[in-house]
């Protein structure tokens, strides 16, 4: 080889190196600084507790700080646009609730596309919802709240922490599914509505364990199933909706980060992984059990693929109850 074709070989291997090499070292750098997780509901709820859990777990691991932001509001719509519009720098992650997939389909166009403008990095937990009664109410199973309510003019009414919310769709599913006539009640939250239900005012609510467990404890109120695919962990004596023969009444608030559709894969994959890893530690799991979640880690693919079906399957219960967002 002359030594002219040898100077040419290492400029051109020197510029390759040059191009490639300060990309891998910017990836490989990251975070350098500290990680916002923009929760869209307040402090002290599942979603910002668990965010709060995987973050100080994550930041040990990197080295660095992930702080949890609470931007709530519009049910979830202010945190997402916020995150949506943030700065693809992979600085800045939505810690997404079930609600993200059922606004488009209850409001029409949002301030941001769900499909879009976010990308799924990794789903962190599932909270079953299990279907509750009054304890008097003559019934202790699903069919039978079923047959209850066939068989009572006005059919069966269930309460609901608000319009639009997955208990109140979750609640128009079983109804579809059952084959009863019925009306879901809206309140503002949770505990007018157990009053309420407490009262027999109310027949059922679909609600997670956690709210529900001292009154079920007491005797006020019965647990006829869980609307999950599989039984739940944290209450395993609860049989599903599905094998008492409600096989499409699945229903599970859930959570999951987010990034800005311009992170990098790199970044995306990062997390991902650590994300992951969070979720197989067992005190990061017993602390998440303790509050009612169930850890369920999946990679971005499946996340997407699941928020995507969650679109599709909410969408169908919206357009067919007719309800409109608030």
């Amino acid at each position: 080889m002359s030594v002219n074709r040898r100077a040419l070989l290492r400029a051109a291997t020197a510029g390759l190196f040059c191009g490639i090499v300060p990309r891998v070292f910017a990836q490989g750098r990251w975070p350098s600084h500290t990680v916002r997780i923009i929760s869209p509901y307040g402090a002290g709820g599942p979603n910002d507790i668990s965010a709060r859990i995987i973050g100080q777990y994550v930041g040990h691991r990197l080295g660095q700080s992930f702080i949890v932001e609470n931007r709530a509001g519009a049910g979830t719509r202010v945190a997402n646009e916020y995150v949506a519009h943030a700065s693809a720098d992979g600085y800045t992650f939505l810690y997404a609730a079930a609600p993200y997939a059922t606004l488009e389909a209850l409001y029409g166009k949002l301030g941001y596309d769900p499909r879009k403008d976010l990308k799924p990095v990794a789903m962190t937990a599932t909270v079953p919802l299990f279907l509750v009664v009054n304890a008097k109410l003559p019934v202790k199973t699903a069919q039978d709240l079923a047959a209850y309510g066939k068989s009572r003019p006005d059919g069966l009414t269930f309460g609901s922490p608000g319009n639009g919310s997955l208990p109140h769709l979750a609640a128009e599913l079983f109804l579809r599914e059952a084959g009863v006539k019925g009306v879901v009640v809206q309140y503002r939250g949770d505990a007018m509505a157990y009053t309420d239900l407490l009262a027999g005012r109310l027949d059922a609510t679909l609600t997670a364990i956690t709210v529900a467990l001292p009154y079920i404890q007491s005797g006020k109120l019965r647990v006829l199933g869980v609307a999950s695919s599989e039984r739940s962990r944290i209450y395993p004596q609860a049989p599903t909706l599905r094998e008492q023969g409600l096989s499409s009444v699945v229903a599970s608030a859930w959570y999951g980060f987010m990034a800005p559709s311009g992170v990098p894969d790199a970044i995306v994959g990062r997390m991902d992984k650590e994300v992951n890893r969070a979720l197989r530690d067992k005190d990061v799991r017993s602390k998440f059990i303790l509050q009612g979640m169930e850890p369920h880690g999946t990679s971005a693919a499946e996340f997407g693929k699941f928020i995507d079906s969650e679109m599709v399957k909410w969408g169908d219960v919206i357009r067919n109850a007719h309800i409109k967002g608030d």
